[in-house]
């Protein structure tokens, strides 16, 4: 009986386990999926670009500077000769810009299914400090424009089996960090945008995540982190004792995209080496 059950073993399951481990391999690919990253031209946009297009998707990047956008189109496309690599200029602080984005996409008829927003900035200060402009500026870019292009995009990628939007938030969204009131206030309200839209969109087949970084060695934090007392400051509040890298959270964000995160929505995911569980 032992023997007879041993030796059926691999004959009659084999095809099943095959079946079964391609699933799974399918589950940490995104062979045709076509992602939108917005801010894509540097930095985390950058890394989430090359990851995203590692994995096997499409590639459709959007940023402000027309001719460096080019450059890593061109720069991406022969890295990842398999898979499609187009790019669109757009300011997306500018609904007229978000509108023409979209444009793009009807036009070339791409079945969007990921989204990653990306875009943002800020203009750090007190308070007091800010002038109406400046503050709405920073609600513009960091959220209204992220809250439009989620319903933008919505019409395509509810026509996908696995959907998914990430948005890129911060931890100073979360807790005090010293990026001024302006930026943690967009930063939070964007992550209760993920919360809403992961509810509101579940019926519809999305996932809505977001991630939460801390410091990233990007362009955007050289000046910060050039101050040699600033820097220990900061690597005294984390617990891994570095900075993060853009790749980093570029491999946090092709997760949640993947068919293997099928299972997670409204989730906000710090990638902060630990700052969270000291505060700064």
């Amino acid at each position: 009986m032992g023997e007879a059950a041993t030796s059926g073993w691999p004959g009659r399951d084999a095809g099943s386990k095959l079946a079964g481990m391609n699933n799974r391999i399918d589950a940490w690919q995104l062979q045709g999926h076509t992602a939108l990253i917005t801010g894509a031209s540097k930095g985390i946009g950058y890394a989430v670009a090359r990851e995203l297009a590692g994995l096997g998707a499409n590639l459709l990047l959007v940023a402000r500077d027309d001719d460096h956008l080019e450059q890593v189109r061109v720069e991406l496309a022969d890295d990842f000769d398999h898979i499609e690599v187009l790019a669109f200029a757009a300011d997306l602080s500018m609904q007229e810009d978000r509108l023409a984005v979209f444009d793009w996409i009807a036009d070339l008829g791409a079945p969007l299914s990921l989204l990653v927003n990306n875009a943002g900035g800020n203009t750090p200060a007190a308070v007091l400090e800010y002038s109406e402009r400046d503050y709405r500026a920073i609600f513009e870019l960091n959220l209204f424009s992220a809250f439009e292009m989620c319903r933008l995009a919505h019409p395509q990628l509810v026509q996908h089996a696995n959907a998914a939007i990430v948005n890129v938030g911060s931890v100073s969204g979360i807790t005090h960090v010293r990026t001024g009131a302006a930026y943690g206030m967009s930063k939070a309200a964007l992550h209760q945008l993920t919360r809403n839209l992961a509810a509101e969109w579940a019926t519809d087949g999305i996932r809505v995540n977001a991630v939460a970084p801390w410091y990233i060695r990007t362009q955007r934090s050289e000046p910060a982190l050039a101050d040699d007392e600033y820097l220990d400051e900061v690597l005294d509040h984390t617990p891994l004792r570095r900075i993060g890298e853009p790749e980093e959270v570029a491999a946090a964000i092709a997760f949640l995209c993947l068919p293997a995160a099928s299972y997670i929505t409204g989730q906000v995911l710090a990638v902060d080496g630990g700052f969270l569980n000291y505060g700064f």
